[in-house]
């Protein structure tokens, strides 16, 4: 579907059944985890460059609206879960959350899924990585504090900018950057490991040392283990949808886009890297550590962490 600026509905929420809870990743990609849990399928938080848009167009939903507004929720997904975990051929492997949709956006706060999945991680003391951008997630301190009592756990925020008028136009369904961080510091003070993933970097609009600096400050307040910075990409199957809302949003800056993603889903590698070293330069003065948290069981290589930020 292509970006159609005027569309804009009320979310409904599908009420559906799952046959699994963990979803192997792909050996072909380039994350560092290899399963993963979504209780959801779309998301309200409707980032305008979210990858898992695509993953629409296999429910015959478009990657516009429809994935903001048609949210699947998998309601018995935690019993799914705690079944494969209690399988004998389950081997207690790390766990990602956060990769295809937001574990607490809005309709977590009615369905209470991802508080069931978590436990059940607690219960059978399996390691757990959580990413998320809603500050509906301190509601789980208490059981997030029982896992990191039994196995590794980490909490992640996606913070991508600080600049409030950026956010309202890129991120609309989301909280404020600097509330998403007031709740990870209540993460890190009951001796959780926390980070932020600054994603995603935007050419010309948060690249630039002033914005980087912003957030890394704001991480170091609160005590952050690590912060890792991605770039944005663009994939082809959403090219259609971020493109046109581009030319339309931000029209003097959408020839530098054309220039870095025509064609292509990442930025050209010598634009990573140096984004990437004034982003290190900047973290190091702050004294935060760096990298995407700890590397799971089996992972080949930490790679571009391709969530949905």
């Amino acid at each position: 579907m292509f970006y159609n600026p005027r569309m804009r509905r009320r979310p409904q929420y599908l009420e559906d059944t799952c046959k699994t809870a963990l979803n192997r990743v792909p050996e072909a990609s380039r994350v560092p985890f290899r399963w993963t849990v979504n209780p959801y399928r779309g998301c309200t938080h409707s980032c305008h460059y979210c990858f898992a848009r695509a993953f629409h167009t296999y429910l015959d939903m478009d990657v516009g609206d429809d994935f903001a507004s048609k949210i699947v929720v998998k309601t018995n997904v935690a019993d799914v879960l705690r079944r494969e975990l209690a399988s004998p051929k389950w081997e207690g492997e790390p766990v990602a959350m956060g990769t295809a949709t937001d574990p607490y956006q809005h309709c977590e706060g009615r369905y209470r899924l991802t508080r069931g999945v978590v436990e059940a991680f607690a219960d059978f003391e399996n390691p757990l990585s959580m990413l998320t951008k809603s500050t509906m997630i301190v509601r789980d301190l208490d059981v997030f504090a029982r896992l990191a009592a039994v196995a590794e756990v980490t909490v992640s925020m996606s913070v991508g900018m600080l600049d409030e008028g950026v956010r309202r136009v890129v991120e609309p369904g989301t909280p404020p950057g600097r509330k998403r961080l007031e709740i990870l510091s209540r993460f890190a003070d009951a001796g959780i490991r926390t980070g932020v993933l600054v994603a995603p970097i935007l050419p010309g609009l948060t690249d630039d040392d002033e914005h980087l600096d912003e957030v890394l400050a704001a991480c170091a307040e609160v005590g952050v283990a690590y912060a890792s910075p991605i770039v944005l990409h663009v994939r082809a199957s959403i090219r259609d949808y971020v493109m046109p809302w581009l030319r339309e949003t931000y029209p003097w800056l959408y020839p530098r886009y054309v220039e870095l993603y025509g064609g292509r889903a990442y930025a050209p590698k010598a634009y990573q890297q140096e984004v990437g070293e004034r982003f290190d330069r900047l973290r190091l003065r702050h004294g935060i550590g760096g990298g995407a948290g700890r590397p799971v069981a089996g992972s080949r290589e930490r790679g571009q962490l391709a969530l949905s930020v």
